[in-house]
């Protein structure tokens, strides 16, 4: 499965806003998409509460993985901007 690793933008990591918008974005695009810690198991990204389990702050680096490019590039936006400044 494709993947890209960047650094999470929001000044509050991935907690209970920014993981909302990511949930609700990827449920829209209706494919797989997949979070993780690098070298950690990765989330199924369309349950916000999984997105949070992960421990993310403001500046750790994630792994995005989707076999959907699109999905791909558009959840990684999400998560190297900053959420929760909207």
């Amino acid at each position: 499965m494709p993947s890209k690793t960047v650094a999470v933008g929001s000044s509050v990591g991935l907690h209970a806003r920014p993981a909302q918008l990511i949930s609700e974005a990827v449920e829209e695009l209706d494919v797989e998409v997949l979070l993780g810690i690098p070298g950690d198991e990765p989330v199924d990204a369309s349950s916000s509460l999984l997105i949070m389990t992960l421990g993310a702050g403001p500046g750790d680096l994630v792994e995005v993985s989707s076999d959907d490019q699109a999905a791909l590039d558009a959840i990684v936006a999400l998560v190297e901007k900053d959420l929760d400044a909207e």
